[in-house]
């Protein structure tokens, strides 16, 4: 929640203060929302931490991968084996153009803060990043459709 507060606070510093918000907040969290929305992102940062260490909760879901079976195709051949993959790794190879669009694509799919997902994307100049790990065959596909629509170059390994 405060990550979405995050984004919109965000988004209020490229928007006109005069636009309509189209979001209905409830009476009782109006002055909430108003002192988040007034917050830096490292204040923002520091309140999730805070909030996980007093409530005893992460900010982002716990992602139980599975590890794929010891056996399945082993003697099948490299080739074979190449073509049946139905679980990759995604890594994010160049971040293109459109920086700010990357890091949203990131959060999306990694749950992962704001000032994490920055960090994830200017560590890709450096190297690859593995953004995902043992992802269907499916899902990472879509992940794939939202970094090249932002302009990012993936690969699935």
């Amino acid at each position: 929640m405060v990550e979405e507060e995050a984004t919109k606070k965000q988004n209020d510093t490229k928007q006109p203060k005069d636009e309509e918000e189209k979001v209905a907040i409830p009476e009782k969290f109006k002055k909430m929302v108003e002192n988040i929305e007034k917050m830096t992102v490292s204040d923002l940062a520091e309140l999730v931490k805070i909030l996980e260490k007093r409530f005893g909760v992460k900010a982002q879901p716990q992602v139980v991968a599975s590890a794929p079976a010891a056996g399945a195709g082993a003697g099948a051949g490299g080739a074979a084996q190449g073509e049946e993959k139905s679980v990759f790794n995604v890594v994010l190879k160049e971040i293109g153009q459109k920086k700010i669009e990357v890091i949203k694509a990131v959060r999306d799919i990694t749950q992962k803060g704001l000032k994490e997902s920055k960090d994830l994307v200017d560590a890709v100049e450096k190297e690859p990043q593995v953004i995902k790990e043992n992802v269907k065959k499916e899902e990472a596909e879509e992940m794939r459709k939202k970094f090249e629509a932002a302009g990012a170059t993936v690969e699935l390994k």
